[in-house]
């Protein structure tokens, strides 16, 4: 039991199940009142760290990776399309749509963090990969969004090209690695065992609440 309560949600901006859990947890939190007493922070997973600067076709990466055939993928974007629908958000995935590199947009969500920005960021990065047909690996893109929420979006892209800004996201991600992640997102309560997947809502509520001593 305490006061406050640090979540610490590791996952991945081209996560769609990312996005499901956060917006489920944010229900939970707003249902409970307790938006005083929670302290969000997004810690770097990349689902597909070898990822090519250029991107693969879903499709295709489904295919060469899981075996997946057109008519799977379909089956589990219209699945992703109907729950995000139920959180208020809208997934795109049209036929073009890329499986992409995110270590940049994991470096500018570092940067935000410095300015109380970071959830912001976040889901302005994932609206406009899932909304809006945006490549967030492009750097023309990532500095117009960086724009969309305040950021110094010239400083912010510089730290692109540092190489301890880069280092330090990939020991972020092997921490959390080594502490068991595999799979996004994961959220950690008070740095406790993760709630892993994106869980309901009731459950959320009854992590908070014990955690709360609501």
């Amino acid at each position: 039991m305490s006061d406050k309560i640090k979540i610490d949600i590791v996952s991945d901006v081209v996560c769609p199940w990312c996005l499901i859990g956060y917006k489920r947890l944010q229900k939970a939190i707003n249902e409970l009142g307790v938006n005083d007493r929670v302290e969000i922070e997004w810690q770097p997973f990349e689902l597909n760290p070898g990822m090519s600067v250029q991107g693969e076709i879903s499709y295709d990466y489904r295919a060469r990776k899981y075996g997946a055939t057109k008519e799977d993928t379909d089956r589990q974007t219209a699945y992703l399309t109907k729950l995000g629908a139920e959180e208020g958000f809208t997934f795109d995935f049209f036929d073009g749509i890329k499986i992409i590199n995110s270590q940049d947009a994991h470096i500018l969500l570092d940067y935000a963090k410095e300015f109380g920005l970071q959830t912001a960021l976040n889901l302005r990065l994932v609206s406009a990969f899932y909304s809006e047909r945006k490549n967030i690996s492009d750097r023309d893109v990532l500095h117009k969004e960086l724009l969309t929420v305040g950021l110094n979006a010239d400083e912010a892209i510089k730290r692109l090209d540092n190489a301890d800004a880069r280092t330090q996201i990939q020991t972020k991600e092997k921490h959390w690695i080594n502490k068991g992640v595999t799979g996004v997102p994961a959220m950690f309560f008070n740095s406790l065992k993760p709630i892993v997947g994106a869980q309901s809502v009731s459950i959320y509520k009854q992590v908070l609440t014990e955690e709360l001593g609501l």
